[in-house]
């Protein structure tokens, strides 16, 4: 057997051993439980992570690069959706949808990226965070296929007239552009995907009894609008696209 055999079966081993006493003290459901969670079993250190995990395999440390390539451009070319973190000085974090046609993010050179900001919920969450601290990462996901594309640098504004006229859609051209410095670019495995059935409708659950976008944002917000004041504005997005 190779090292990664035998890492594999080792992790098996540490996690069946670490979780004998999880499993004998089942957590109570959600609705009984009268304090915030806190876990009778911390990990803490970077060993014990690498107990878990084992060694890297070689490839999956080597496959980063620092640049857009053949691969890594025509699946950003065919993305319709993306998904952008980014972080406040104050440690805030934030994931943001992004969607488009696909090929929607520019690629400018092997080195940047251009992303168009749309009009939205005018909180301006991951702008306001980029001036605060550039670090980004990005998630490119392309509908049926299972891996996903990592970028991950450093971004900043823009609001170049000739970049933004090239972002068009609808004959609206968005009014400012993240531009992301490429740091680390890779291709991330399926696994995700392939277990949680995000292409395979006959694996989705019904959606029946979920709140609606109105009904969480009325909660939320308490706001003094009633749920069908704020439904119909809602109702109004597909014409506020761009």
């Amino acid at each position: 057997m190779d090292r990664f055999g035998k890492n594999i079966i080792a992790r098996h081993e540490c996690l069946r051993e670490n979780h004998t006493n999880l499993t004998a003290r089942p957590l109570a459901p959600y609705h009984e439980r009268d304090a915030m969670f806190q876990s009778m079993m911390p990990v803490t250190s970077v060993a014990e992570v690498r107990q878990i995990l084992g060694t890297p395999f070689p490839n999956q440390v080597n496959k980063i690069i620092d640049h857009i390539d053949l691969h890594c451009r025509a699946w950003i070319e065919r993305t319709p959706f993306i998904v952008l973190s980014s972080i406040a000085a104050s440690g805030a974090m934030d994931a943001s949808p992004k969607g488009d046609p696909p090929g929607f993010v520019k690629i400018l050179d092997k080195h940047t990226l251009a992303i168009p900001d749309r009009p939205g919920n005018h909180r301006g969450d991951t702008l306001l965070n980029v001036l605060e601290n550039p670090n980004v990462g990005i998630l490119f996901i392309v509908p049926k296929r299972r891996e996903v594309v990592r970028v991950n640098g450093t971004a900043t504004l823009a609001k170049d007239t000739n970049l933004l006229d090239e972002m068009t859609v609808n004959g609206k051209a968005p009014d400012i552009a993240i531009i992301v410095r490429v740091r680390e670019a890779f291709f991330h495995c399926g696994k995700a995907i392939i277990r949680s059935g995000l292409w395979e409708p006959e694996r989705w659950e019904s959606i029946d009894g979920l709140p609606t976008y109105a009904q969480a944002l009325k909660d939320h917000a308490a706001s003094a609008d009633t749920v069908e004041a704020i439904q119909s504005r809602i109702a109004q997005n597909d014409e506020r696209l761009y």
